[in-house]
């Protein structure tokens, strides 16, 4: 869980992966669409990591998505952001884009 924490709070913008995850590249394109460059962890042989991800509340456990150091969630939850509008603010909030 450590580990989890202290790789969400090096930048404004962390995806968790796995490379054979469709969602987690939808939401890694949906980002760069908006500008941000997220640090990207593909964890697809650290159950650890997984383990830790699913403990904070991500079901499924990827993408696990975090800005500005704070748990955002997982697809359905970024897309519900991204949808009513609030997921641009928190970016440039956290400074992961500017304008």
């Amino acid at each position: 869980m450590d580990r989890v924490k202290d790789l969400a709070s090096k930048s404004a913008a962390v995806i968790f992966t796995k490379s054979t995850c469709c969602m987690c590249h939808s939401i890694k394109a949906l980002f760069y669409d908006l500008g941000a460059s997220p640090a990207v962890y593909e964890v697809d042989h650290d159950v650890d990591m997984e383990w830790a991800l699913r403990r904070l509340g991500s079901n499924p456990a990827f993408p696990a998505v975090f800005i500005g150091g704070k748990y955002i969630g997982s697809a359905k939850d970024v897309i519900s952001l991204h949808v009513d509008g609030s997921l641009k603010q928190k970016l440039i909030e956290a400074k992961a884009i500017w304008f």
